[in-house]
């Protein structure tokens, strides 16, 4: 049986709802040959019959499952013990709201004392929990959301390269990017929402998840700016601004074309908040139209774009931090590495050495 992603009435029993299952799961899936208290064995599976209300207790039966002899069920409860309390402490307001940067945020913080063994298994765990629930959610639709996460750009094992540097759009790609934007085809009633879509994230370097969950409440016009009011990561809020003329058009086009029961800035048809794989679509077409392929092809790109060109111009790490939302400057510091004057510097110093 399938169900809702956001299950129950809040994210945290919705999010212990699916552990719950995914470990109940792996309990009847794992080699059991080693169960020597079958009957121990059985009462355990039973108690996962009926929910669970605390992550302490989903910890405590899956404990007590492999002092029955069942190989394995560590490694996937012990990296969601602690993916449930950091996505708790989030401000999420659905489970929808979760995306791979996070996911790579979270394994880059719990994992960097850990044996390149127990990493792997971190990487496994978070995965698999997260395509069981591709492959066992359905709206009342019959839709099923779809994370897609795939954790290829996280880097975290030593022998593997280091973090590498994110792919970005320069000025000359920027240019052909927004010409194929505008002859991109769409049907009628998405055309201008793609187009507004994208170029918000791209004008002001929010993140996919964020502009997916823009209320039209949260947008306002002031002196010939469009002021956002993005609820961004740990549910904290901030400010990003848009020339009016950059957007203007495309808005007016899409609210002739947005339902007007829906609160969500973008929406679909019948009013539901658009998923990441629909952005992930949006970008392949206009980059075929451009001509343009990368590395990451994701509009995650336009993200980096807006931070490597904002460095360029400004030259200001403070300011970069507060536009992007990074609770932590050193994530702002990887712009620096495009920063083509400073690198300048390090060509020239033996230059400047022989001219004394």
């Amino acid at each position: 049986m399938k169900y809702p992603i956001d299950f129950l009435d809040s994210f945290n029993k919705s999010l212990l709802f699916w552990m719950q299952n995914f470990i109940k799961m792996k309990l009847s899936t794992l080699s059991n040959r080693q169960v020597s208290d079958t009957e121990a064995f059985a009462q355990i599976l039973y108690r996962f019959r009926k929910p669970i209300e605390k992550i302490e207790e989903l910890k405590s039966l899956t404990k007590q499952a492999r002092q029955c002899g069942l190989i394995g069920i560590n490694t996937y409860i012990n990296p969601l013990e602690k993916l449930y309390y950091e996505l708790c402490k989030s401000g999420f307001a659905s489970l929808e709201e979760i995306d791979e940067e996070y996911i790579i945020d979270f394994l880059a913080i719990h994992t960097s004392n850990l044996a390149d063994a127990t990493k792997k298994n971190y990487k496994m765990a978070v995965l698999s929990f997260f395509k069981y629930i591709d492959k066992n959610n359905k709206d009342d639709h019959g839709k099923s959301f779809v994370y897609g996460f795939e954790l290829k750009n996280w880097a975290g094992l030593s022998g593997q390269k280091g973090n590498k540097l994110p792919t970005h759009l320069n000025d000359e790609e920027i240019k052909k990017f927004l010409e194929a934007l505008e002859i991109t085809e769409f049907k009628n009633y998405s055309s201008a929402k793609n187009r507004l879509l994208i170029k918000t994230i791209l004008y002001s370097g929010m993140r996919v998840s964020e502009a997916l969950g823009l209320k039209y409440k949260d947008i306002t016009l002031e002196n010939g700016y469009y002021l956002f009011r993005i609820l961004g990561k740990g549910n904290k809020y901030r400010l990003a601004m848009i020339q009016e003329n950059h957007i203007k058009k495309d808005l007016q086009m899409w609210l002739e074309y947005r339902p007007i029961d829906c609160e969500l800035l973008f929406c679909s048809r019948t009013a539901q908040k658009l998923s990441q794989p629909y952005v992930s679509y949006i970008m392949e077409k206009i980059l075929s139209v451009a001509g343009l392929r990368k590395e990451k092809n994701g509009a995650h790109m336009l993200r980096h774009s807006f931070g490597t060109k904002l460095y360029n111009q400004s030259h200001d790490l403070i300011l970069v931090q507060e536009a992007l939302g990074h609770s932590d400057i050193n994530t702002s510091r990887i712009y620096t590495h495009f920063d083509k004057e400073r690198l300048k510097k390090a060509a020239n110093i033996f230059d400047e050495d022989s001219s004394n």
